[in-house]
């Protein structure tokens, strides 16, 4: 089915203005005579939004401790709520630690089947988060990876961080409770996980040869130092995500490499961890991609929010959450408005709420209040 999408104003090029678009065969076409209309007046036509992590899945998968759902359950939930904020492409940030429960390999396996028969709507991708201590899951990532599973590699290293969190009795509960176990099984997977760190930079190595046969993209995760953007960047891992200091991010920019903060840092005013904060970064060109992190909704709030401040406009702001983000992960099919490119689109008001969704060149999301533009 071909669409109009007509009198609104659209995002291209780098700039909002008055246009139409139409949809043929799953792509940007060009030309008139379109089966179905969609009315856009009073609303922006904007590229579909590119999530390059985002693991608020996993409160589908488990929404509370002890609690588990099927995963294709889960991704049919996670779907729906990608569609209603406008997410048209997710990196799913699926972690696999050492952990049992709901970052295990069990639920790591449990993911990658349920996404190959996926549900409809936005394209799910696998970002996975590979705990650098997880030895023992190391062979099934390195044959997820080469089956073409796996569409980014990130480079995790929480072991330490949460070793040192074991004394407060309300996050080892936390942990505890995440995977299933108790306290004090908890603390005993943690030590023998630690015990093996010598083995952690040829983990990573095998790792990172693997992504690089496959060709996908890599990215290192919390770099609190020079020194680690520098480890990761010779392991290949041209993405700099969540860096904990601004120099760090400075460095990445300048060797050309995409920086990743989360849009909740931006829609909340700061990191809730105390790190950086994103927006004035991102205004200074130091983070130039947004990612939905751990709440869906922030993506598409946070560009409104970064145009709010004054210092770039919508569409400079909307780059952060499409094009960058494609580009940083090699998707040179969408990301942009344009002729032959993907027909994922994202309809919204001027203040900001979602009025429809386009996927691969059909209608995948309309607003209650948006269907009557169907025509």
């Amino acid at each position: 089915m071909s669409w109009s999408i007509a009198g609104g104003h659209v995002l291209r090029e780098g700039a909002l203005a008055a246009g139409e678009v139409t949809l043929a065969n799953g792509t940007i076409a060009q030309g008139k005579g379109a089966e179905r209309r969609f009315d856009a007046v009073g609303l922006m036509v904007m590229p579909g939004l590119v999530d390059i992590h985002g693991d608020a899945h996993e409160r589908a998968l488990q929404p509370r401790p002890n609690v588990d759902f099927a995963a294709d359950f889960a991704m049919r939930d996670a779907a729906a709520q990608l569609l209603a904020n406008g997410i048209t492409t997710a990196y799913l940030g699926v972690t696999l630690s050492w952990e049992p429960g709901l970052r295990s390999l069990k639920a790591f396996e449990a993911t990658l089947g349920a996404l190959r028969n996926p549900p409809p709507g936005p394209e799910m991708r696998v970002h996975l988060r590979f705990e650098a201590d997880n030895f023992e899951a190391e062979p099934a990532a390195l044959a997820a990876i080469e089956a073409g599973e796996v569409h980014l590699l990130g480079f995790n290293d929480h072991t330490p961080g949460i070793r040192r969190k074991l004394g407060n009795p309300k996050e080892l509960g936390k942990y505890a409770g995440r995977a299933g176990v108790s306290e004090g099984e908890f603390k005993s997977l943690a030590e023998a996980a630690y015990a093996r760190r010598g083995e952690v930079p040829q983990s990573r190595a095998r790792m990172s040869e693997t992504a690089k046969f496959a060709g996908i993209p890599m990215l290192s995760h919390d770099d609190a130092r020079l020194e680690d953007r520098a480890l990761f960047r010779a392991l290949g891992a041209g993405i700099c995500e969540f860096p904990i200091t601004e120099p760090v991010a400075e460095n990445a920019r300048e060797a050309g490499e995409a920086v990743v903060m989360g849009s909740p840092n931006v829609v909340r005013g700061g990191s809730h961890l105390g790190w950086a904060s994103a927006a004035p970064l991102a205004e200074r060109g130091l983070v130039t991609v947004l990612a939905s992190d751990y709440h869906w909704p922030a993506l598409l709030a946070a560009p409104f929010r970064m145009a709010a401040r004054g210092v770039m406009n919508l569409a400079q702001a909307w780059a952060l959450v499409s094009t960058n983000p494609a580009d940083a992960l090699g998707l040179k099919d969408r990301g942009r408005i344009a002729r032959g490119l993907r027909g994922d689109l994202t309809l919204v008001t001027p203040e900001g709420a979602l009025a429809a969704v386009f996927v691969g060149g059909g209608l995948a999301w309309v607003a209650p209040a948006a269907a009557a533009r169907i025509g």
